[in-house]
């Protein structure tokens, strides 16, 4: 049934949600993409140990083509995403990148396999998207860099471009290999950053910890219910979904950092929560 299918990938995204509360316990300096480098190694690595001693891979038709694409893509978002947000700031490049993944995700649909956007899908898509801009407004000066929306817009192109392309590996592998050897790739795409930036955090147990609950559950838990979901939803919807994460980060900033929102972002918030129950209410009744 469907609808297991998208409760999979909203839990996905709200697993997702919860990495910038985890990093705020973090003792010490700690770059952005060592973080994001560190977390795909532990989630790819550990999942291929796994996979290999149960004897998953043994066998297994691997379609080389597509796993390098998602592994690129998964490993392109990171310096794409954190420089974006370095230049332009934490909302504009927020806003920019999740935000325009869903349009990203719709147009390679329409272009690779064909699929027109169903009008409910763009309804919510847009009721999810508006919510996420009155969500990060007014949250920190805004600098509109070019470079740095260049950037965010690299960020939720290659977002999208993860989803359509581990969407065509899931046709072919099971979830939990595929998940593995994917992020396994991009993890190891992502090791030259922990030759040029500043990994003495790690040497502090508290931080191992939170950097291990990174990996293994915001990222290997994470992507598992997000594939799972993936192999019988389209990968657009699946990508206006994941907009649950800003979502989760906002509400969990208020509960557990005490940060506060104004009533515009209030507004935001329901305006998410409207456009994600629209995509998912409508899928539970079968009326797409």
């Amino acid at each position: 049934m469907q609808t297991k299918a998208y409760i999979w990938v909203l839990f996905a995204a709200m697993l997702w949600g919860t990495t910038g509360t985890a990093q705020t316990f973090l003792v010490g300096d700690a770059h952005p993409l060592t973080i994001g480098a560190v977390r795909l190694a532990i989630g790819g690595f550990g999942l291929l140990l796994f996979v290999w001693l149960s004897g998953a891979l043994r066998g297994a038709r691997i379609p080389w083509l597509w796993v390098a694409l998602s592994a690129m893509c998964m490993a392109l978002f990171q310096p794409f995403f954190f420089s974006a947000v370095q230049l332009t700031g934490v909302a504009i490049g927020t806003v920019v990148a999740i935000g325009s993944a869903p349009a990203f995700s719709g147009v390679l649909e329409a272009l690779i396999v064909k699929r027109r956007p169903e009008r409910v899908w763009v309804l919510s898509t847009l009721l999810a998207i508006t919510g996420c801009i009155l969500l990060f407004a007014n949250r920190d000066n805004y600098i509109v860099d070019p470079i740095g929306v260049l950037l965010a817009l690299l960020a939720g192109l290659s977002f999208a471009g993860y989803a359509m392309c581990s969407k065509n590996v899931l046709g072919v592998m099971d979830v939990v290999p595929a998940v593995a050897i994917i992020f396994s790739l991009s993890g190891v795409g992502l090791m030259p950053f922990l030759l040029f930036l500043d990994t003495g955090y790690l040497a502090e147990p508290r931080n191992l910890l939170i950097v291990a609950y990174l990996g293994l559950a915001a990222t290997s838990l994470a992507y598992l219910l997000f594939s799972s979901g993936l192999k019988t939803i389209p990968s657009s919807s699946a990508v206006t979904l994941s907009l649950a994460e800003p979502l989760t980060a906002s509400i969990l900033g208020v509960a557990v950092v005490g940060e506060t929102l104004s009533g515009q972002s209030w507004t935001g918030v329901a305006l998410l929560l409207g456009g994600i129950a629209l995509l998912a209410f409508r899928k539970e009744n079968g009326k797409a």
